[in-house]
């Protein structure tokens, strides 16, 4: 690494300390709330998973009929076919979790697995990040990422049974802790001179 690439991740590294600290209340009180919101969750695993699934269904159809919207408005534009298509499809996915949520309950388990293992691996990749930036607590973004991976694990050891109570005690779990590694670098970052 060259020497003016050297100042400039100084640089960049300085910068990023500060706004953490400069914003560490507002981290805190994310991390409170996604705490609160995974001991809901936890609690009432499949309410949670359900309330996803129609949250989920409602997105897509309202995408969908947006999509649809512009799409028809610019007939004439590049790539028409492939956007009505794709506008249709966002529809059809919010009227069919919508229309039976248990079953999009099952679909949308396989969906979160997959994303606890990507979004595992990036949070580890992250925490390493932060091994320089912060010098203690990072390990509590590294467990998170574990985390993920491990809840992972339990649901694809368990199918299908896993499948009814999974998505919603999943969603806590993550979120409470998601929110303990995101106070604990907030609480760090309180002290970190800016």
């Amino acid at each position: 690494m060259s020497l003016p690439e050297t100042g400039m991740a100084s640089s960049l590294s300085g910068t990023l300390r500060r706004s953490l600290h400069a914003h560490w209340r507002l981290f805190l009180a994310e991390a409170v709330l996604l705490t609160v919101l995974g001991i809901a969750a936890i609690l009432l695993p499949a309410l949670a998973g359900i309330a996803a699934t129609i949250f989920f269904g409602w997105l897509f159809l309202v995408a969908g009929f947006a999509g649809l919207f512009f799409t028809t408005r610019a007939r004439g534009a590049p790539g028409f076919g492939w956007s009505l298509l794709s506008a249709l499809v966002a529809v059809a996915a919010g009227i069919l979790l919508l229309w039976n949520p248990l079953r999009g309950l099952v679909t949308l388990t396989y969906v979160l697995v997959a994303f606890f293992i990507f979004d595992g691996v990036f949070i580890i990749l992250l925490a390493l990040e932060h091994r320089r930036e912060l010098s203690r607590r990072w390990e509590w973004m590294l467990a998170n990422g574990i985390i993920d991976l491990f809840l992972a694990g339990i649901v694809i050891s368990g199918m299908p049974g896993t499948l009814v109570w999974a998505l919603g005690l999943i969603i806590g779990i993550d979120m409470i802790f998601g929110g303990a590694s995101l106070g604990a670098m907030a609480l760090e970052a309180r002290h970190e001179l800016p």
